[in-house]
């Protein structure tokens, strides 16, 4: 063999190699965990509604589901932070007997990254007397911060509190 019929054997092998490891590392770039895809803002938006449902039904358990094993709740009507299952479904014991019904005034939503997310505004809770039948609105301002565990979007912070001028 000539220097030259080497030399071109050894660009040939060469060539052949990068492009083999080329496609090795192209499908074990494809093969590896996928990234999921960042939530919208309204995705994210639409969460209260789901939360708002929950009160509808009067259950507590079932708003107490849509908030993370240690969420922190500073509610709008207490004055007691609440850290656990136990005392977020004793703040919903009581307050579910006013039966809220929660709308948005001004929603202001960031998503941090494809698991993590922030909605921020100003809500009005109608609320009914369940002594007397009265209803009376109130204005708070509110901040739910999410985030994907197992899957599914949780409560893990959320503060409401009154508005303070009126």
């Amino acid at each position: 063999m000539t220097r030259r019929s080497i030399s071109k054997r050894v660009a040939v092998v060469t060539a052949t190699a990068v492009v083999a490891l080329g496609t090795v590392g192209t499908v074990a770039a494809t093969a590896g965990p996928k990234h999921e895809a960042r939530p919208t803002k309204s995705q994210i938006a639409g969460l209260f509604d789901n939360w708002n449902r929950a009160l509808q039904t009067g259950d507590s358990d079932k708003v107490a589901d849509l908030y993370a094993k240690n969420a922190v709740l500073l509610p709008t009507v207490s004055n007691k932070v609440r850290t656990d299952r136990a005392e977020i479904v004793d703040y919903f014991d009581h307050f579910l007997q006013n039966k809220p019904v929660g709308t948005k005034v001004k929603t202001i939503v960031n998503v941090l990254d494809s698991n993590s997310a922030i909605d921020t505004g100003i809500y009005e809770f109608t609320l009914t007397d369940h002594d007397t039948g009265k209803k009376s609105v109130v204005e708070a301002r509110y901040t739910y911060t999410y985030e994907k565990i197992g899957g599914k979007w949780l409560i893990v912070n959320h503060h409401s509190s009154a508005m303070p001028e009126k």
